[in-house]
């Protein structure tokens, strides 16, 4: 009796699917980075449907590489000629954020497919304007160098009606790009800002279901469905307390059934009481602190047995943004964060 990530792949194809109708004119690039956003690289095989794939560092890119033969972009970049020779015989492409990594490519006699980042306002990676222009120059002079597009990245795309998103996207349009492919759009502006779809998108959040906004996105399927046992069911009296600290008390006679899921796990140890629980498909609320193994629920006088399986997270009735508001965190953080004693199964 264990924790269970089920991994739909007909969600992935259904997802990606979305991506293509929101963007029909634009390239796909698919956002694998953080082991698939938790959901592992070798259980998304439809999202090798796509054109590219991207990873964030090359211990990613190594991986990602035993399972697909599509062009890798490789998002940090490069620092030292070690790291320029593995990642050209993985065959990535490379992301170029800083000038310091310039001098580093250029030297190559290798054929290099780089991806230019500019900073439009998220101040975090990217050239700005002026170092973007002495870098095409100094391309220029480096036959070995393809630029394969120029992107940027938004801050506040999960805020559509955010002035931070006309702004950068002025920005953007700005820059002579004649000939040059250019990408801009992450799940947000793909769903919110089909002005910034240009010739690549770069789905992430979106391709494993889960909305990059506020609000659930119905277009949309779940990938991960995540349950866990029911270990025991027992009656409390009025008054009793349940878990760390007593912090929940019955208000009135009720069982509690014990899930065999906990922080250690992944489950938010935030999680507050009254977080929904799914229980023969009916939801049901968490009594007291997430413990390292286990958690609590009131489940009053619902039909349980020892044996049955919870679900966490992952079905219509329980989104993960659900789960995400009741804890104070984000439905990314809550499903990288599902932790390596989960076993995890691909279904259709």
């Amino acid at each position: 009796m264990h924790v269970v990530a089920a991994i739909s792949q007909s969600a992935l194809a259904h997802n990606l699917n979305v991506v293509r109708t929101q963007a029909p004119q634009a390239k796909i690039l698919c956002m694998v980075k953080a082991n698939a956003y938790g959901h592992h690289i070798d259980l998304i095989k439809p999202l090798f449907q796509g054109d590219f794939v991207a990873v964030s560092e090359l211990s990613e890119a190594r991986i990602l590489r035993q399972h697909t033969a599509l062009p890798i972009v490789l998002l940090s970049g490069i620092f030292n000629d070690t790291e320029l020779n593995e990642a050209l015989a993985l065959k990535c492409h490379l992301v170029l954020h800083h000038l310091s990594q310039l001098s580093i490519i250029c030297h190559s006699t290798q054929a290099i497919k780089v991806w230019l980042k500019v900073d439009t306002g998220m101040h975090r990676l990217g050239l700005s304007l002026s170092e973007l222009s002495r870098c095409l120059a100094q391309i220029n002079h480096c036959p070995n160098i393809h630029i394969e597009c120029i992107m940027s990245h938004f801050a506040c795309a999960d805020e559509p009606e955010h002035a931070n998103n006309l702004t950068q996207l002025n920005a953007f349009n700005q820059i002579n790009t004649t000939g040059i492919n250019r990408s801009m759009a992450n799940s947000a502006a793909i769903l919110g800002l089909p002005q910034a779809h240009f010739d690549y998108v770069r789905p992430g959040i979106m391709l494993y279901g889960v909305s990059p906004f506020a609000t659930i996105n119905k277009k949309l399927q779940p990938v991960m469905q995540l349950s866990a046992p029911i270990m025991s069911v027992k009656s409390i009296h009025k008054g009793d307390s349940v878990g760390y600290g007593a912090g929940w008390t019955a208000k009135q006679t009720t069982r509690i059934a014990t899930i065999g899921i906990g922080y250690a796990d992944g489950y938010p140890r935030h999680a507050k009481n009254g977080t929904p629980v799914l229980i023969n498909n009916q939801l049901c609320t968490l009594a007291g602190r997430v413990s390292m193994d286990l958690i609590c629920v009131d489940i009053g006088d619902l039909k349980v047995s020892v044996g049955d399986r919870a679900i966490l997270w992952g079905h219509d009735k329980l989104p993960i943004e659900t789960i995400a508001a009741h804890s104070d965190t984000i439905g990314y953080e809550l499903l990288t964060g599902v932790s390596s004693r989960v076993s995890f199964i691909a279904h259709a």
